[in-house]
């Protein structure tokens, strides 16, 4: 039997969600271990002065709690 810890992190890119999401991820590498599910919460996007400009993902987190 294993136990998991779920954390949330929200990622930018200027580009896509999908850069967005994979830069929670890659971050996340360098401080937790043993990641092992993400799942994309919610997209959204900030704009300014009428046109995207930062495309955000908030993402859930899985890893293996020892």
């Amino acid at each position: 039997m294993s136990v998991y810890k779920i954390v949330e992190l929200v990622g930018t890119s200027p580009n896509s969600w999908e850069e967005a999401a994979s830069e929670v991820v890659e971050r996340a590498t360098k401080s937790l271990r043993d990641l092992r599910i993400a799942s994309v919460d919610m997209l959204d996007m900030r704009i300014e002065n009428g046109k995207v400009v930062e495309y955000r993902a908030r993402v859930k987190l899985s890893f293996k709690f020892e």
